[in-house]
C-alpha cells in the first residue's frame, strides 16, 4: 500500500507533529480495528509505534509518531514543499507491524 507522509502544519525538528496517511480502503483493509497501536520498521534503520486513535476510523487516517517524524527528516524527507508530501510504500508484517520504505528516485 501507499501511505502518504503527514503534518500538522509545524515541522518541528524533533519529529513532533509527523506521521503517516493512509487511505480509508487501506486503513480498513490493513489494520485492525482491535489494535492500540502499530509499530512501523522504517526502511529497516529503526522501529516507531504510532498510537491508533478512535479518529482513526472516523476522517482522520493519520497514524502520529515522532519516531516517523524523525525518520523523515534524518531522511530528507521532510520538510516538504507545501503541498507535496512524500509517498512511502507500507507493506503489512504481520500483525500490527509494517515495513515502511522510503520513496525511490524512480518513484517520488
Amino acid at each position: 500500500m501507499r501511505a502518504t507522509a503527514w503534518n500538522n502544519g509545524s515541522h518541528h525538528a524533533s519529529g513532533a507533529g509527523y506521521g503517516l496517511r493512509v487511505s480509508g480502503e487501506d486503513r480498513d483493509r490493513y489494520f485492525d480495528r482491535d489494535w492500540s497501536e502499530v509499530v512501523f520498521d522504517l526502511d529497516g534503520e529503526v522501529e516507531a509505534r504510532a498510537t491508533i486513535s478512535d479518529s482513526f476510523w472516523r476522517t482522520c487516517s493519520e497514524l502520529r509518531s515522532v519516531g516517523i517524524g524523525k525518520w523523515l527528516r534524518v531522511r530528507g524527507l521532510a520538510p516538504w514543499p507545501k503541498g507535496i508530501p512524500p509517498t512511502l510504500e507500507v507493506r503489512p508484517a504481520g500483525g500490527n507491524r509494517f515495513n515502511v520504505l522510503p520513496p525511490s528516485p524512480s518513484n517520488p
